[in-house]
């Protein structure tokens, strides 16, 4: 019989344990796919905070290091300047990029830092219970805002790859989503590009991920599928906002 799919080699042998319907199983395994395509693997070095995200330390073959709350992009910076010829890739929440860890975001693009950002944007801070963050979007209701997201009181959503697009050093910024079939694909053509401008040494990546949360959401793992794309997609610019020239002709 013939084989037409496998498990990367780019993931560990741990299952995964996130809640059910939580796609940041997805993004692990196209961040795997990714690697093992460009056989980086032995080369490839993550940072996650705390969070859900934290819990990626299990799941990838490559070298991981834990950052705290909002700080991965520091670190990250921080290996890429020590040891140069590795990948360095950040896997975070958007509460933790756009909210604790803001400046870092702003300024590692500022900066041109030669490493890869993935913010998976699921509109609430999802361990600690569900409650808004930055990038909530306006009416939705969560654990802090019961009577939904009002903006006179706390302002818009924060669509933070078009602020990651508009600094210069930031040389490919994309915006995705996991809801789909035709969306997995193109989150994962995003995706290698994305470490491919590092393999370039061109400037910094960030790919932003729309995920769901049933859980917090207190949806299905259907109906959560279907809240994303009627209330997120609508809101989050999506497709590629940056992308350097040397890259497209890959």
């Amino acid at each position: 019989m013939e084989k037409v799919f496998s498990k990367t080699a780019g993931l560990t042998d741990i299952p995964f344990h996130y809640c059910p319907g939580c796609t940041h199983g997805i993004i692990h395994r196209l961040i795997g796919e990714v690697m093992e395509e460009l056989d980086i693997i032995d080369k490839t070095i993550g940072v996650a905070p705390v969070g859900c995200a934290g819990f990626s330390l299990d799941f990838f073959s490559c070298d991981f290091v834990g950052a705290a709350h909002g700080r991965a992009q520091a670190v990250g910076t921080g290996i890429k300047r020590a040891l140069p010829d590795r990948l360095v890739f950040t896997y975070q929440g958007d509460g933790d990029i756009a909210a604790i860890g803001t400046a870092h975001a702003i300024h590692v693009a500022a900066r041109g830092e030669k490493i890869t950002s993935i913010m998976v944007n699921n509109a609430v801070f999802g361990m600690t219970g569900g409650q808004m963050a930055p990038t909530t979007i306006t009416g939705q209701v969560t654990t802090t805002s019961p009577y939904g997201r009002d903006d006179s009181l706390v302002g818009a959503p924060i669509d933070l790859p078009k602020t990651i697009a508009s600094l210069s050093g930031a040389v490919y910024v994309a915006a995705v989503s996991v809801d789909s079939p035709k969306n997995i694909i193109q989150a994962k053509k995003a995706l290698k590009r994305a470490f491919q401008v590092q393999q370039l040494g061109l400037g910094f990546a960030f790919v932003s991920i729309l995920s769901s949360c049933p859980t917090n959401w207190g949806l299905s793992p259907v109906d959560s599928l279907k809240w994303l794309q009627e209330k997120m997609l609508p809101v989050y610019e999506m497709g590629e906002l940056k992308v350097p020239e040397e890259v497209k002709a890959l």
